[in-house]
């Protein structure tokens, strides 16, 4: 029986929420637009596109100058790809669901440069069965569609897939995507809104979800599916 495992990758595994939410607000600042910290931080997690509509809204806004502020805030927080960090024990977590029969995808919007710095903090380039990127959907998050191209490029069942995220719109896909919802605490969004966005669990961060493995979604998926 083939299990996935797919893993969101800014505010999962790496520490980068708050960069993308300060970058973004410096790239708005240049082009006139004052957005407040707090709802960039909860629009991170939506590809570029949907992230401007969303704290800028959409109606009859003008998108003219959209694809230079993406390209600013991608300048502005490429200074940081050499220093960025993962999170405790995130290679660890991907190396133990290998290692109990996984296949570890991860789910990313990330583009090639970014992506690249992103695999260098994580260290587990070994385990990686797949990257799913943007370039290989049509619409991001929240809606399925990132979810289950990763699961289909892993070949397992829904059923046999759990998705990790950190923030509602990671649950929201995982849960249009008819996967098993897991939640960390690491991107800074409440426990309370991954939940009522979908979470069956939430844990602190991936060294939290790595101690309690056995207890996890993933140990009772195993179970599920272990021979008579």
């Amino acid at each position: 029986m083939t299990r996935a495992a797919l893993f969101d990758v800014d505010g999962t595994l790496v520490d980068t929420n708050y960069l993308h939410a300060a970058t973004w607000w410096e790239a708005l600042r240049q082009a006139g637009h004052r957005v407040p910290c707090h709802a960039l931080h909860g629009a991170i997690g939506l590809g570029g596109r949907d992230l401007l509509d969303h704290v800028l809204g959409t109606g009859d806004r003008n998108r003219d100058r959209d694809a230079a502020i993406s390209a600013a805030h991608k300048a502005l927080y490429g200074a940081f790809h050499e220093r960025l960090t993962a999170f405790d024990r995130a290679g660890d977590l991907l190396r133990g669901l290998a290692d109990r029969g996984w296949r570890v995808v991860l789910v990313t919007s990330a583009g090639v440069g970014e992506l690249g710095a992103l695999r260098r903090a994580i260290g587990a380039d070994d385990v990686l069965t797949e990257i799913a990127s943007a370039d290989d959907v049509s619409e991001g998050k929240p809606a399925p569609e990132p979810v289950e191209q990763a699961r289909r490029v892993a070949g397992a069942s829904a059923e046999e897939t759990v998705f990790v995220g950190d923030s509602v719109w990671d649950m929201r896909a995982a849960v249009r995507a008819g996967v098993t919802p897991l939640a960390v605490l690491s991107g800074g969004i409440p426990r309370a809104d991954l939940e009522l966005a979908g979470a069956q669990e939430v844990y602190a961060d991936p060294a939290d979800l790595l101690a309690r493995l056995d207890g996890s979604a993933f140990a009772r998926l195993e179970g599920s599916t272990a021979p008579d």
